[in-house]
């Protein structure tokens, strides 16, 4: 077995990119929409490819429009189906963008001739062509509605924990990471080897069912690929001493992974953030939540629905995006994939999700555009208004903070991880306040080591940048490979001999 990262990603929004080549197959783990690294590495010959969510998914298009690509591609039927909804509003976000700014459409734009590159600052030129110049030619043009609809075609929907063969040789089975509705953590087994792709993963989850660490107990091989412990924050000395591993150690409890508190400080972070906007609506000021993350969005609504404070304001919110529709209603008819909590409510006849209730009492509107006539008639300030994009470089979100930037009673909410100098850049000067939080998108480091322990694989594909936060001890109980970005790592056989099941008749 053989395993090259192409990219570690960065954070929620670009997740890592791996290829796998195992017994003869080459099987692409996600596709984030940065494909740089890919320009390298041609796309034709991957037999498969695995999705783990869907933002790994919103780089698939450029892929499946190749000429000669046939690999078979994997994805939770969660993640499909939103996937496709967050490619769907890049697309439309994309051509109100050109309708407002041109439509010229050139192979080769002005802004990437050297002679202007050398003009931008330092940051962005980094950003435009990395850091040697290399990634100026993985710039690509972004791809159309009737690509994305021959993507959706290709994926083939799974739910958790079914099994389905490739090639004759493989069993392919999603299982529950917890991070999102839909996301999934991969196991691929094969008559010589089992291999368990460990990613981003949320342990107990107030929306998504949690994470299924135990179907991972016991796997082979191991490649653990969440990074999110280093792109949220440097690790403390007390987490890194906490992440070490107990050579001695049978295995870990589930009592040290399962943390309620872990759940209680993203409430305490959520309400917060409505603390702050109440404030804000009070003093006259309107409040803009860029759309990230779908889930945090749910979980805010959720918060308003039972603050008092704010409901006695009666100040109107507004969600706005060309999926939000879909969006809200697809939530509240996936209990299968969703935490146990909500499938109660199910059975209870409640809904799933307090934006139900919202949109009944006319305090949520959910619409289309900015420019729908609906929005003229509801439309009031002060307000709150979800809308996309996170990068506050396409969709709604853009306008709103053109008009509100200069008002020092608004408020801008964004999710740490977004470079907000460089984001705000265009908005200067800039009057309103800007709250940046960060919620938990994966397993914290201070978990690592109970994890592995649990989970007592004979092989662990470790990052080199967790080489020293998380403490392997020389006796320890499975071997650990460490391996880097663009760099290939082999994987040594754990079986000597191959498993063969033959029917009696046969025999």
């Amino acid at each position: 077995m053989k395993l090259t990262c192409l990219s570690k990603g960065c954070g929620y929004h670009f997740p890592p990119c791996y290829i796998i080549d195992i017994v003869g197959f080459r099987i692409l783990l996600d596709c984030p929409l940065d494909l740089s690294a890919l320009a390298i590495f041609s796309p034709v010959p991957a037999y498969s490819v695995l999705v783990s969510s869907a933002m790994g998914m919103l780089g698939l298009p450029f892929l499946t429009r190749s000429n000669g690509f046939s690999a078979k591609i994997y994805a939770t039927e969660a993640t499909r189906r939103m996937g496709q909804l967050m490619m769907e509003d890049l697309l439309f976000m994309h051509r109100e963008f050109k309708q407002f700014y041109g439509p010229a459409d050139s192979g080769f734009p002005q802004w990437m001739k050297w002679e202007d590159l050398d003009k931008l600052p330092s940051s962005l030129q980094e950003i435009i062509s990395g850091n040697n110049g290399a990634e100026l030619g993985g710039w690509l043009p972004l791809y159309s509605a009737d690509d994305v609809k021959d993507c959706i075609r290709k994926v083939e929907p799974l739910k958790y924990a079914e099994e389905t063969c490739y090639g004759g040789s493989l069993i392919i089975t999603a299982f529950s990471s917890g991070l999102d509705i839909g996301t999934a953590n991969w196991v691929i087994r094969s008559c010589k080897r089992e291999v368990a792709c460990l990613s981003s993963s949320v342990f107990t989850s107030s929306q998504s069912m949690s994470f299924d660490y135990h179907a991972l107990e016991d796997c082979g091989t191991l490649l653990y690929s969440d990074f999110s412990s280093l792109n949220t924050a440097e690790a403390t000395e007390e987490e890194i001493n906490h992440s070490s591993i107990n050579g001695n150690a049978v295995g870990s409890s589930d009592e040290s992974l399962l943390n309620p508190d872990e759940n209680a400080e993203e409430e305490e972070k959520l309400a917060f953030i409505i603390s702050h906007a109440i404030e804000s609506l009070k003093a006259g000021g309107s409040v803009l939540i860029p759309i990230g993350r779908i889930g945090v969005i749910f979980q805010l609504l959720e918060q308003i629905s039972f603050s008092e404070e704010f409901l006695t304001l009666k100040v109107p919110m507004f969600f706005i995006s060309s999926v939000a529709e879909e969006f809200l209603s697809f939530a509240n008819i996936i209990p299968e994939w969703l935490c146990m909590e909500r499938q109660k409510k199910l059975f209870a006849g409640e809904p799933l999700f307090a934006h139900v209730d919202l949109i009944k009492e006319k305090r949520l509107h959910v619409l289309s555009s900015i420019f729908s006539p609906d929005l003229l008639n509801v439309w009031q300030e002060p307000c709150i208004v979800f809308a996309p994009h996170w990068s506050l470089r396409l969709g709604p979100a853009v306008h709103f903070l053109q008009r509100w930037r200069g008002d020092e009673n608004s408020l801008l909410v964004l999710e740490k991880g977004l470079d907000a100098d460089l984001a705000l850049l265009p908005f200067k000067p800039l009057a309103m306040k800007i709250l940046q939080c960060s919620f938990l998108s994966g397993i914290r480091l201070s978990k690592v080591g109970p994890l592995l322990e649990k989970l007592q694989p004979k092989c662990v594909l470790l990052p080199e940048d967790l080489r020293t936060a998380v403490g392997i001890p020389k006796a320890k109980p499975f071997s650990v490979i460490y391996y880097s970005e663009n760099s290939t790592s082999s994987v040594p056989s754990l079986k000597r001999c191959a498993k063969l099941q033959i029917s009696t008749d046969v025999a």
